[in-house]
Formats: structure tokens, C-alpha cells, sequence
């Protein structure tokens, strides 16, 4: 889907652009690429740069309540000092990296409820505007969906995904937000908890992975939240039972064991910092419209109804028309990818 609209801070007859992506979903730390197409206006432009920003639909938790804005979390310079005549038609190619801890929006082709997009700005003659519109779609690593993989097959089923403003304590979160996917506990362990939240950090070298568990109490004890968090590098995706490892994890994590770390860490972030899950926000999200997984032995992306979860992210991605002109949300990252926090 291409979303497309006229430069409105330079009136009718101004130039107009179209940006399209290449095909296919890229991963974290991968290469995104496409064409900016350009059309002249009624008269000739100097167009001054063009950028390209991605955008994240998130949440964030108030005193009074909840919210949701755009954070951008990206911003590429893809040109610029360039002469637009009047009725032309061009193009420029681009390419970039995504940050490393970029959102992931599906699992094998299933929409995962999350809306990430790239908002494309021309600056013509000190005028800015945000022209154009495309949803991005983001995959796992290959870390990443061995351990989703598992949690399916180990019998979890997905609940809901969604991006949460704010930073996770102890860890080297870059990012202004990071993104919660939330799993209905496997028969084994439903007894223990009502869910388990994972949380990936991706870096260069690997990939830190956060689990929470909102540890269900006894008659002689009160409930809690328990924290585990793990570091994979990526070497090591193809050299581990993951079942058997992951089933490890949690059942550490819901047997109030201590935290336990599997492979040696990855450069960045304090692995053995706070137990707090949230740096300010202690959101926790209950059941979504996307209860729609049963997770089975081929993971947690077989069962999705119809594409009901996949749907709702394109209606997001385009309810970013409404929302973004009311400002951003704050806590943008920088243009080299984000917050260091």
C-alpha cells in the first residue's frame, strides 16, 4: 500500500511525492531500500533535502491514564540541493541500515499488531512537510524467531505485541521504546503465571533477551513479577536446542529462581543490573483484539484467524494521518538510530 499526498504547505500545484519501498520485509540491522519519486509542481522547486524518517506507533503510560503517539526513531537524508522543474518526474534510490533494536511487525508472513512506518519530508525553500506514507514491514533474526519458535512449540501462545515508551533498567537500550510481546502460558506452566512478556534488545553481536512473568502466588506467599534476561549472540542460533533451552528459562523464571544468563554477553548494556522491568512505565497490557494464536507445534505463528491481526496494523499504519499532525510523541531517538538513554 502507497500512501500519497500533495505538499500542503505549498499549496495546490506544489510538487508531490511517492515513495516505494523494495519488496519483502527486512530484518534488524538490515538494509532497507527504495525510490523517492518526484513530481514538479507548477513551477520550478529547489528541493532542499529529502528525508526519510521511521516512525513507530507507541504507547505510554501516565498517572492519568494511557496515550499513544508517534516516536520517530530514525531519520535518513536520502538527498538534496536538487532543482525541480516544472512537471518533472524523478527519482532517487536509497539505502540504509535499520537500528539493530527496530520492532519486529510479523512471524513467517502474520501480522503481529504493530505499526511501524517510513514518513518521507521535502524541504523546499525552508518549508517542511510530511509527504508521504509507507508501512514498514520488519521480520525476525534469525535468534529471534528460534526462540519464538520454541515458545511455540513449548505450547505458548501469542496474545498481543505492542511498543511501550520508556527504557528497561540495566540494560543498553538505545532505542526510545521497546517492544513487549505477550503469550498466554503453556499448560505446564499455566498454573504458575497468566503470562509471560518477552522483550529483544538486537545489537551487532547478539541479542539480549528479557522475560517476565507475573508469578502467581500461594497460600503462604504473595504473588510477583519475575525477571529473567539472556544474552544469544548470533553465531549461536544454529549450535543450541532451543526447546530445551528455552523450556530452561522458564522454568527458572517461574520457579522464583534467580536470573539465569545462557551465552557469554554481547558488547553494551549491564546484564546484571535492576530487577525493575520498566524505567518509569509499568504498563501491563492485558488481552488484545489479537488473542487469535494457538500456539502448536509449528510455532506461534500458525493459527492466525483470517489475517485479523495483519489487518489491524494497516489500519494503524494509516490512522497515522490523523494522529501525527498533533506532534510526535517525545523521546525521539537520534539520527544515527536512536536514544542512548
Amino acid at each position: 500500500m502507497v500512501f500519497k499526498r500533495l505538499l500542503g504547505s505549498l499549496g495546490v500545484g506544489g510538487p508531490s511525492v511517492d515513495t516505494v519501498l523494495d519488496p519483502g520485509p527486512v530484518t534488524p540491522g538490515g538494509v532497507l531500500g527504495g525510490q523517492v519519486h518526484l513530481r514538479g509542481g507548477n513551477a520550478d522547486f529547489t528541493v532542499e533535502h529529502i528525508t526519510l524518517e521511521l516512525v513507530a506507533r507507541v504507547e505510554a503510560e501516565h498517572h492519568d491514564g494511557e496515550s499513544e503517539g508517534v516516536v520517530v526513531f530514525h531519520t535518513h537524508v536520502a538527498g538534496g540541493n536538487l532543482r525541480l522543474a516544472e512537471g518533472e518526474q524523478r527519482s532517487v534510490p536509497f539505502s540504509f541500515p535499520l537500528p539493530w533494536e527496530t520492532p519486529i511487525t510479523e512471524l513467517h508472513g502474520q501480522g503481529l499488531g504493530v505499526s511501524l512506518g517510513v514518513r518521507t519530508g521535502l524541504g523546499i525553500a525552508g518549508a517542511k512537510d510530511k509527504g508521504d506514507l509507507d508501512p514498514l514491514a520488519v521480520r525476525p533474526l534469525p535468534a529471534q524467531e528460534a526462540i519464538l519458535e520454541a515458545l511455540g512449540q513449548l505450547g505458548f501462545g501469542f496474545r498481543s505485541a505492542d511498543l511501550e515508551l520508556g527504557h528497561i533498567r540495566g540494560t543498553g537500550q538505545r532505542l526510545p521504546f521497546y517492544q513487549e510481546i505477550e503469550l498466554t502460558p503453556s499448560p505446564r506452566y499455566a498454573h504458575q503465571t497468566d503470562e509471560i512478556e518477552v522483550t529483544f534488545l538486537a545489537g551487532p553481536a547478539g541479542v539480549e533477551v528479557i522475560l517476565e512473568a507475573d508469578a502467581r502466588g500461594s497460600a503462604f506467599s504473595e504473588g510477583h513479577d519475575a525477571l529473567g534476561r539472556h544474552t544469544v549472540g548470533h553465531h549461536d542460533v544454529g549450535q543450541t536446542d532451543w526447546n530445551t533451552e528455552v523450556d530452561d528459562w522458564i522454568r527458572r523464571l517461574v520457579g522464583h529462581r534467580a536470573p539465569h544468563t545462557a551465552h557469554a554477553p554481547y558488547a553494551g548494556g549491564d546484564h546484571h543490573g535492576s530487577h525493575g522491568r520498566h524505567d518509569g512505565h509499568g504498563h501491563r497490557s492485558g488481552p488484545g483484539a489479537g488473542t487469535a494464536i494457538a500456539a502448536g507445534a509449528a510455532g506461534l505463528a500458525v493459527g492466525v484467524v483470517g489475517g485479523m491481526v495483519a489487518a489491524e496494523a494497516v489500519d494503524e499504519i494509516g490512522d497515522f494521518f490523523e494522529g501525527d499532525e498533533e506532534g510526535d510523541a517525545e523521546g525521539e531517538g537520534d539520527d544515527e538510530g536512536g536514544d542512548e538513554g
